[in-house]
């Protein structure tokens, strides 16, 4: 008897999840119509951009945790990188609202297919705007993915703008946790991580995936503030370069990307 309420209780969760999904999808499609709409109010001039993104920033930081919660990796990543995309900015180039537009369109299409398990999440990331440079210089933007592990501040920031000066693709995580399924999702052509992380060390972080069958293809480098001869340093993996916060920051910088065979 305990066996067929048992499965009966595990049959009736399993059909409360798909309802509740279900409810959660039909509310993304409906915000997205409504993101849609107001996308067309700025491009007519009857709204202001900045409604337009803090509309934006509200629904992406809503759904990137349920996206997760509900097994939709598509839609929790981009809606990260949209977030991830106007975070920290404050001068929004022209391009923004045709981006914006790009990012709601993207998240429209995963939530009319929700199931399309033939989609390449390392190719769609990839196919979304390039996040707004921190000052109004045009740069010309290379393929390359790079992900930085840090938490938001200035020094992330002064990597950001390193980085976007070589013309590569940034996005940010700021949780050692959050990264590594992240990472494996999207698959960045590199990931650079703050050695000093809570939870999981980014030392730790970093020598998982140079070993790890999974990742250990994925160039991974560590920055640091750390003096070199820091016992701490010592555990971290030999395949891995270190980036010193020092003034050999930009030199440390091209080493490990000639390395990594990224110049």
């Amino acid at each position: 008897m305990k066996k067929t309420t048992d499965g009966l209780y595990a049959k009736g969760v399993g059909e409360i999840v798909d309802q509740l999904r279900g409810e959660f999808i039909d509310e993304v499609k409906e915000n997205l119509e409504k993101l849609t709409f107001l996308i067309d109010e700025v491009s007519h001039n009857k709204t202001e951009l900045i409604t337009l993104v803090e509309a934006v920033q509200r629904m992406a930081y809503a759904i990137k945790g349920q996206a997760h919660n509900y097994e939709l990796p598509a839609l929790s990543t981009v809606a990260l990188r949209a977030e991830d995309y106007l975070a920290n900015v404050k001068v929004y180039p022209p391009r923004t609202l045709d981006d914006i537009r790009l990012f709601v369109e993207a998240m429209t299409d995963i939530a009319e297919t929700p199931d399309d398990d033939e989609r390449d999440i390392s190719k769609l990331v990839r196919s979304l705007p390039a996040k707004i440079r921190l000052d109004e210089n045009s740069i010309e933007v290379r393929n390359v993915e790079v992900l930085l592990v840090m938490h938001h501040g200035a020094a992330t920031h002064f990597v950001e703008r390193e980085m976007q000066e070589c013309g590569y693709r940034i996005s940010t995580c700021t949780s050692t946790l959050d990264a590594l399924p992240l990472i494996i999702r999207t698959k960045p052509d590199l990931v650079i991580i703050s050695a000093m992380m809570p939870e999981l060390s980014g030392i730790d972080l970093a020598s998982g995936l140079a070993e790890m069958p999974a990742t250990r293809n994925i160039p991974t480098a560590l920055i640091t503030s750390l003096p070199a001869d820091d016992p701490y340093l010592q555990l971290l993996s030999k395949r891995v370069p270190i980036i010193h916060k020092s003034a050999s920051f930009g030199d440390d910088l091209a080493e490990a990307l000639s390395n990594l065979f990224l110049i």
